[in-house]
């Protein structure tokens, strides 16, 4: 990334802050404007204490989303996290039937590494023996986003990659009914349709939404169906209390069209390299969540919350360069091969704050438990049917056939101490218990497994703030984390990994020192160093055997260190000079350093022991820059979005080129995205979205395992328009 223009476009915030903070010196005018407009300017920050939970010294942001702002319809990630720097994402698709998400050097796949939580309850499938995410949130049924970096492991759990909370919508309280409903078409036969109705009758209010998308992909042999439901009923039973039923289901089956090689990639792009791949997955989450203020310093808050559902997949797995074609010998394709996961599990998380005063201070503690037990029935490698539809039906048993099952047992306890008005320390502790067992068979039904270990974590961090007289304030954090070694380190599920039967848990900690703030709504910013030491850290290592044959190994391949610096800056260049304009121009830059690298670590190739060293940690790009232009007039909201990712390599040998585009370097790629809403007749809008204006080719992530393997393109130019109702 060209140097001039970082140090550019810095100089061009700093000169515009200092400009907005002439125009605005008192702090006052921001407590005058509309709290709407409050909420649209500027990117914020968690409070220092919100319902049960204390942020006083995180690392923290909240995200509003807004239809003229990001594409929602297509939960388009790199413009809905636009905002948030360091936010690395894996565009699996075009479409956002996953999030895939990491920082400061945590692996992007379905947000493994990342705490993500939906109403504050967990959707990961299970977040110690699989915390992939499979579960599927359509971004119009969002009200805001809550994110805690590394930190957030106090309070929420385990993982490096910090917690993401998505705050569904509630119904409208005034109303005893509403109705909200979107209809979106485009590109590549792309239909999303979100339809909404809530509101309150008495002590109750309820929301629910349906949501379906469906197209052919940007690729072919791309095609999807996706579905989400939600429904959400509260019983105020008085001003103190109240009881909510949840249930979100999320279903989507997606046509695969394969991993491609390098030279494949740079022939055609678009092209498929697989017809009769398949993956669907469908999540069922019930949940019940307590509320009850005893007084105005007391309140607690438990959850609890099953998680159920599958995993199925049935695909033609081998590299892009070999073409699943007819078999000469048995005259039909080659069999596929058919994987099923099933997840049953249940939590259940009580937490209470309490409010005291520590002199003429107010401090507050919070403290809580949780209890965590899921079973995963895996069944992987079964041989499936020569045809080419989404059949999950067999011909010879699964070659893999597991019971996985997690108890974990949790309890945390964090302190603000206000030392003085503008003086907090926030320390913390958590303590974590792991019991995991694994029983069943493996390598086509000929050696079983028996596995059962206790691990137990405890965890400790603090957090420093101080908050200055003009509205910003700095903080610092340290805090423990760890990312226990998951399902698939026991046994591989693919034909090209190798594991190492010794493999251990990866410990860390995240560090963080920053100074964030705004000056009204004309100028916001925010910019911290941050340090992360990711011990024993996992991953896969590019292998020559002695027949040389290349394979991935899966081990702990060393000691891992991210550092860098992440800034937000935000300015309004109408608003800045003229407080009572009606419209308004934002500007806005997210840009982020991460320099990951290997701190120690090899791996014994062909009897050499081979350094890791400075290596680049996989997966992470040096930079990450995200700019924007907002114009905001009355009914007329739109975006265009600038996004640069660095190239990275894509496992810790940072090879730099594999025939079979599983490993390599993963190159660095320009983009520009648009989104534009208006709104007419009060309860009614139009939106049009463009994503990949200038149809750059590129990727994100080469993979050695579904959906690939091998490079897995990024979708070019597309975009859509809908039209919507809010009565």
């Amino acid at each position: 990334m060209n140097t001039l223009y970082k140090i550019s476009l810095s100089a061009l915030f700093m000169c515009c802050g200092g400009l907005a903070h002439a125009q605005h010196k008192s702090v006052k005018d921001t407590l005058q404007l509309d709290s709407v407009i409050i909420k649209e300017s500027r990117l914020k920050y968690l409070p220092n204490v919100s319902g049960t939970n204390i942020f006083a010294g995180k690392k923290t942001f909240v995200i509003f989303l807004d239809a003229g702002k990001a594409n929602l319809a297509n939960n388009n990630a790199r413009m809905t996290f636009a905002k948030v720097p360091g936010v690395n994402i894996w565009e699996m698709d075009g479409v956002g039937l996953q999030i895939n998400i990491g920082t400061r050097g945590t692996d992007t796949h379905r947000s493994i590494e990342t705490n993500i939580r939906q109403n504050g309850y967990n959707t990961n499938s299970d977040m110690f023996g699989y915390p992939e995410n499979h579960y599927n949130v359509p971004f119009q049924a969002i009200s805001e986003i809550q994110i805690v970096r590394g930190s957030a492991a106090l309070q929420f759990g385990s993982q490096f990659g910090g917690m993401v909370n998505f705050k569904l919508k509630e119904g409208d309280s005034t109303k005893v009914f509403g109705f909200e409903s979107e209809q979106s078409a485009g590109s590549n036969r792309f239909f999303n349709s979100y339809n909404a109705i809530g509101g309150k009758v008495g002590k109750v209010s309820y929301y629910a939404f349906y949501s379906a998308r469906t197209g052919d992909g940007w690729r072919p042999d791309a095609a999807f169906n996706s579905r989400a439901y939600y429904a959400n009923i509260k019983y105020q039973f008085n001003e103190k209390g109240s009881l909510a039923f949840q249930f979100s289901r999320s279903d989507y089956r997606q046509q695969i069209a394969g991993g491609l090689t390098d030279a494949q990639f740079d022939a055609n792009n678009r092209q498929s390299t697989r017809t009769r791949n398949f993956f669907n997955p469908e999540i069922n989450i019930p949940a019940l969540l307590f509320n009850y203020q005893f007084d105005k310093d007391t309140r607690l808050e438990v959850t609890s919350h099953v998680l159920f559902g599958q995993r199925n997949s049935v695909q033609f797995i081998n590299t892009g360069n070999i073409p699943d074609t007819v078999n000469t010998s048995l005259k039909t394709f080659n069999p596929r091969q058919v994987d099923r996961d099933y997840y049953a599990g249940f939590t259940t998380e009580a937490r209470l704050l309490h409010n005291y005063k520590l002199g003429d201070l107010k401090s507050s503690f919070t403290a809580g438990v949780r209890f965590f037990e899921e079973t995963t029935k895996r069944k992987q490698k079964g041989t499936g049917t020569v045809g080419s539809d989404f059949d999950l039906s067999l011909v010879k048993n699964y070659g893999i056939d597991l019971k996985l099952h997690t108890l974990n047992y949790a309890a945390f306890a964090e302190n603000m101490f206000q030392v003085t008005q503008a003086f907090t320390v926030t320390p913390g502790v958590r303590f974590e218990q792991i019991n995991t067992t694994n029983t069943g068979v493996i390598v086509n039904r000929t050696v079983p497994v028996s596995y059962k270990d206790k691990r137990n974590f405890p965890l400790f961090g603090t957090g420093l703030q101080y908050q200055l007289a003009n509205g910003s304030q700095f903080y610092g954090n340290i805090s423990q984390a760890y990312r226990p070694y998951i399902y698939a380190a026991v046994t591989p599920a693919d034909q090209l990994t190798i594991i190492d039967p010794n493999i251990k848990d990866s410990k860390g900690y995240d560090a963080d020192l920053g100074y964030r703030g705004h000056i009204s709504t004309a100028f916001s910013f925010d910019v911290n160093a941050f340090y992360v030491y990711y011990g024993n850290r996992a991953g896969t290592l590019t292998q020559t055997d002695a027949n040389n044959v290349t394979h991935l190994y899966m081990t702990n391949i060393g000691n891992g260190v991210a550092k860098g610096i992440e800034a937000f800056t935000e300015v309004s260049l109408i608003r800045s000079f003229d407080r009572s304009a009606g419209s308004d121009l934002r500007l806005f830059n997210s840009l982020s350093y991460t320099h990951g690298c290997y701190t120690s670590g090899s791996i014994n190739q062909n009897g050499k022991n081979v350094s890791l060293k400075d290596n680049h940690l996989e997966g992470t790009p040096d930079w990450i820059d995200r700019a924007g232009l907002t114009f905001l007039s009355g009914h007329v909201s739109s975006t265009l979005q600038y996004s640069y990712v660095g190239k990275s390599f894509s496992d810790a040998n940072n090879t730099t080129f594999n025939a079979t585009g599983a490993t390599g370097i993963v190159p660095s790629y320009h983009l520009f995205d648009w989104a534009f809403n208006y709104s007419f007749l009060k309860n009614y809008h139009l939106t049009a979205n463009v994503n990949n204006i200038f149809n750059a080719k590129y990727f994100t992530r080469r993979i050695n395992m579904y959906p690939g393997p091998g490079i897995l393109p990024a979708d070019g130019r597309a975009f859509n328009i809908g039209f919507g109702v809010k009565i």
